[in-house]
């Protein structure tokens, strides 16, 4: 299902998420759901235990401490309103990606990984993704890292439900200038952008 070019994207800014945007932050997640369930983008930070236990309140608590000591990720923002989210770190800050049987490193670079990506209903299918994708990887080019990396899925049925795509599609990703580099299930791809 790939994005369909919108209204200009002029009027929107990336930035480096912090304390200052907080609260716009909580507004796009859902301030009751916090993404999906309780998730607040802490699902791939912790192991199992801990994340179920911390569904909600807890999770939030972890997240707000993340924005608070180093942006976590990207905001895309229209006006004063936090419209996109891409979760971004060195790889090393995700252990579920090494207990995870699909997404095990491919090699000793030091990537960054994008574990989620979040785009308000009113500005989907409008492209923001693929600007969220672009700005990750000059998130990870001003920190020096060599590489970004995703997990996206690559659906076979049209009209993939949101809700399932929280890392993203594929072809966003292609467009965004990412390559795959491996194919560890028929949906899943690894895509990864070089930076230098």
């Amino acid at each position: 299902m790939p994005e369909k070019s919108g209204p200009d994207q002029s009027s929107l800014e990336l930035r480096d998420a912090g304390p200052a945007h907080w609260e716009a932050f909580v507004e796009l997640m859902g301030p009751k759901k916090g993404g999906s369930g309780g998730c607040w983008c802490m699902l791939w930070r912790l192991d199992r235990k801990a994340f179920d236990a911390g569904k909600g309140d807890a999770n939030r608590d972890a997240m707000k401490a993340l924005f608070d000591r180093e942006p976590p990720g990207i905001l895309a923002f229209d006006g004063d309103r936090a419209v996109g989210w891409c979760a971004i770190a060195p790889r090393p800050a995700y252990p579920y990606l090494d207990r995870s049987r699909l997404f095990k490193p491919l090699d000793d670079l030091a990537v960054w990984s994008v574990s989620c990506l979040t785009v308000a209903k009113s500005h989907r299918r409008q492209g923001l993704s693929v600007t969220l994708l672009e700005g990750a990887a000059d998130f990870v080019r001003r920190r020096g890292g060599p590489a970004v990396e995703g997990y996206p899925v690559d659906p076979a049925v049209p009209n993939y439900p949101a809700v399932y795509a929280w890392t993203g599609l594929a072809e966003s990703f292609r467009r965004a200038g990412y390559e795959e580099v491996a194919r560890p299930s028929e949906t899943r791809p690894i895509m990864r952008r070089m930076l230098a």
